[in-house]
């Protein structure tokens, strides 16, 4: 077995659907679905789960009650709520909704002295009470309180300016002088802290009409421009995938139709025929962007879809409004599966998605992508660019042979560049994927030195010992996220 720096050490896991290496280990594995998977409570307010629990489970018992906790990942099919916890996913909905840290009210963890507690908001009166207790529970206080306190405008200060992050340790999330809450803390922290035991979610209720406006760019001159007019409607989301991403769709169509489960393949089939009319007449848009609006009401949905596609015309940008719920689930099809079929479909090639999850501002998108396109064109590589358009958070999945014996020196030398155009544009280097292995090794130059220490000590405080999935968030070896590399 690993060992901490006194004994063995654990890694808790949850659906496996990270693609950051933040739970390939060699520690003692904690299988969370087999052994901690029960729903404990389920209102039209909050939901109480173990964190093995799948998220369509757990979905199931919410739209039974006309509720959601918005911020499930693609993966949902596959993802546990408890690696949404740790990885503070965002997903589709964030837009509009946040991303899971926004959600979590308590948290139940056991930490490295062997016991359970729960974190939760409190107020003066309840954190005081806290600080004076004589165990490790107020020794965790104690210190905590007076990192934040002593380095309060530096955090806040370092808090990354985008709509999304889950890189670092969200320092800035636990304390604003007025509620101190550690349960944020263990949001994006990727089981390096203790082990999730119990997790309370506010949920928010589903708003029962929705429409989608599907836009093409021909280029991505005016994206920006384009992007922040349909913002100003509030949508509650704004997806994007590239021309790669539907050549894809196109040339694998038989396994998106199963995907969608449709009992008519025929007639779904022939409901792509406009993508490959644009094939054969050469007119592949460069982004397709897809704007969702949901309202109480279907006039307030369709009014709105309506000035959407109205400024697009005068834009002169072409658009569509989706006919239907089937072509709306069509084209989430290819902004979620696309990953999934890349993936069974390479062969000598794999998917390497190691620069999966940038974000900048959205207005820096029309020169960002292009010097983005540009760094990723030197490699051997073929590639993919889907996201969350409207935060401005890109997922990249390059293709690539990796029993090459350069592999790994390609993809080191291609992160560095990105990572270093991600931080000259003042973004993160992940959304909501997290740090794991892969990106580990660029926390530093994300937040500086000085944070990095502040980072140390969270990590020295909750766990002196590095039981909790060591190698990650801080002192990560890039060595080992090779080692890790498959070469076939």
């Amino acid at each position: 077995f690993a060992s901490g720096r006194r004994g063995v050490s654990l890694t808790p896991r949850g659906g496996g659907s990270d693609m950051t290496g933040g739970s390939i280990t060699d520690s003692v594995l904690i299988d969370l679905t087999r052994h901690m998977n029960r729903i404990h409570e389920v209102t039209g307010t909050r939901a109480v789960a173990e964190p093995g629990v799948k998220w369509l489970a757990l979905e199931k018992e919410l739209l039974a009650r006309g509720v959601m906790m918005p911020t499930y990942p693609a993966s949902r099919t596959l993802a546990a709520v408890g690696g949404m916890v740790a990885n503070n996913s965002g997903g589709e909905k964030s837009l509009a909704y946040g991303q899971t840290k926004d959600y979590v009210r308590c948290v139940r963890a056991v930490l490295a002295d062997g016991n359970e507690y729960e974190f939760g908001p409190l107020d003066r009166k309840a954190l005081n009470a806290k600080l004076a207790l004589q165990d490790f529970e107020g020794e965790i206080y104690r210190k905590m309180y007076w990192l934040l306190e002593e380095h309060y405008d530096a955090i806040r200060a370092a808090k990354p300016d985008v709509s999304k992050n889950s890189s670092g340790y969200l320092l800035w999330e636990v304390w604003d002088k007025q509620t101190f809450n550690l349960a944020k803390l263990f949001c994006a922290s990727q089981g390096t802290l203790g082990i999730i035991t119990r997790v309370t979610f506010d949920l928010v209720p589903i708003k029962p009409h929705r429409g989608m406006l599907v836009v093409f760019l021909k280029d991505l001159a005016n994206a920006g421009r384009i992007t922040a007019d349909l913002l100003k409607l509030g949508p509650e989301g704004l997806e994007s995938f590239d021309d790669k991403t539907l050549s894809f769709t196109l040339r694998f169509l038989p396994d998106f139709i199963r995907i969608m489960g449709a009992s008519n393949l025929f007639s779904l089939a022939w409901s792509f025929l406009p993508e490959f009319g644009m094939f054969l007449t050469g007119g592949v848009p460069k982004l397709v962007l897809l704007c969702e609006f949901s309202g109480a009401s279907e006039a307030e949905v369709t009014d709105k879809l309506a000035r959407a596609h109205e400024n697009m015309k005068r834009m002169h940008v072409k658009s569509r409004i989706a006919r239907s719920e089937r072509e709306m689930n069509k084209y989430w099809a290819i902004r979620r599966e696309s990953f999934n079929v890349l993936r069974h479909h390479s062969t000598k090639k794999r998917t390497v998605p190691f620069v999966d999850d940038v974000i900048v501002k959205p207005e820096h998108m029309p020169e960002f992508l292009p010097r983005l396109q540009a760094i990723l064109a030197d490699y051997p590589m073929t590639l993919t660019v889907s996201g969350h358009a409207g935060n401005g958070n890109f997922h990249v999945i390059p293709l690539m042979d990796l029993s090459r014996p350069d592999a790994a020196a390609i993809i080191r030398e291609c992160a560095d560049r990105v990572y270093d155009l991600v931080l000259e544009f003042k973004g993160s280097i992940t959304a909501e994927h997290g740090d794991g292995l892969i990106r580990g090794p660029y926390v530093e130059k994300m937040f500086g030195a000085r944070m990095y220490g502040l980072f140390r000590r969270v990590k020295d405080i909750f766990d002196p010992d590095g039981i909790f999935n060591p190698g990650k968030k801080i002192d990560v070896d890039w060595g080992q996220a090779m080692r890790n590399l498959r070469k076939n």
